[in-house]
């Protein structure tokens, strides 16, 4: 009975995080034309119906459509560097209508998907050797490569990321581990050349925001203003001045936690980690009690994915990291982002009950 309750615990997390980002959209939505909190019901909704649809199919039939949906991935991705609408010299968004889909947060999943189908079959037996690496790199090096076209290098990034932490989960030689941190280490200092201008201004910003207060640093820094003046208890809902007066840039998406910081406070903020730590806690458990390769890689895929979405935005919002277009779990609005997440924690669900079904 408390395993049973156990499948059921991230519940307790998500609903919470639901409610508290239409609440914090809602205020985001202040003075604007447009209700994001009305349009992130519907995406909450739709996304919803599909958490139902995934979990309630043995997640194991997934498997065999993992490499066809990486392929839709890469086609889609292509299909946006012609097609997509362009937004401030990006071309990230196909847009029908008032509605718009990223296809990069679609590529996440189908990614991990793929990832979990290689390792499933070719399943490392004493540790990751850089030889077992070959497959997932390139896997992992087609994404970055058109996702850094649109160009959208953090997001690029992130697949080199969650490919990195699925690695370390399941562990690697010592020897093929200290040499894989050499390469990283070698091509982080030679991608320096390669950055545009605009990349390069972002760390540098990151470094030292006070050295261009109104143009690379304006964001980090009424940012951490944001946050820093919400105290312990917070302004209250719709008392904060640095969104409401709008010095706080996209306080709706990237920013929406530094939005929720200056109202909720530092206790508030608290309650928020505390919500995510315990989902991303719960789909490590349910990556160790997978009862199959496939199900494992694919549970912690996920879960770095989750993981790294929220590290990367709530530091990029504390000055700990530098800017980049990293959008928040469900306190942050996206369509295509928030019916993604709701997918991946219907795989996350439809793993864990399925742990004690060896067939499916």
């Amino acid at each position: 009975m408390k395993q049973k309750l156990r499948d059921y615990e991230f519940i307790l997390y998500l609903f919470p995080l639901l409610a508290l980002g239409i609440l914090n959209l809602a205020s985001a939505s202040k003075g604007m034309e447009v209700s994001y909190h009305i349009k992130q019901l519907f995406w909450i909704g739709l996304g919803l119906v599909f958490f139902l649809l995934v979990s309630s199919r043995d997640y194991r039939t997934f498997e065999a459509y993992a490499y066809p949906l990486y392929g839709l991935g890469i086609l889609l991705l292509v299909l946006v560097l012609l097609l997509g609408k362009e937004v401030a010299g990006a071309k990230r968004w196909f847009v029908f209508g008032g509605m718009s889909f990223q296809p990069s947060e679609f590529m996440k999943l189908a990614f991990v998907l793929a990832l979990a189908k290689h390792f499933s079959d070719h399943p490392p037996l004493d540790g990751l050797r850089l030889k077992d690496l070959k497959v997932p790199l390139l896997l992992v090096a087609l994404p970055i490569l058109l996702i850094a076209l649109e160009p959208d290098l953090g997001t690029a990034l992130s697949f080199l990321a969650i490919l990195g932490l699925v690695v370390l989960y399941w562990g690697m030689e010592p020897r093929a581990l200290l040499t894989l941190v050499l390469l990283v280490a070698v091509g982080s200092v030679g991608g320096w050349f390669l950055l545009k201008d605009y990349q390069r201004e972002r760390i540098l910003a990151f470094l030292d925001p006070y050295s261009d207060p109104l143009g690379s640093g304006y964001h980090l820094i009424q940012s951490k203003i944001a946050v820093g003046s919400g105290g312990l208890v917070g302004k209250g809902a719709g008392g904060g001045t640095q969104s409401r007066l709008g010095f706080l840039p996209e306080c709706h998406t990237d920013f929406a936690f530094a939005l929720f910081g200056e109202e909720r406070g530092f206790l508030g903020c608290l309650l928020v980690l505390g919500l995510y730590l315990g989902l991303i806690l719960w789909g490590i458990d349910t990556a160790r009690k997978a009862k199959d390769e496939f199900g494992a890689f694919l549970a912690i895929g996920i879960t770095a994915k989750f993981f790294l979405h929220v590290a990367i935005n709530v530091g990029m919002v504390l000055g700990l990291l530098p800017v980049v277009g990293m959008p928040l779990p469900f306190l942050s609005y996206g369509g295509s982002f928030t019916l993604i997440s709701l997918i991946c924690l219907g795989l996350l669900f439809n793993i864990r009950r399925r742990r004690f079904m060896l067939t499916p």
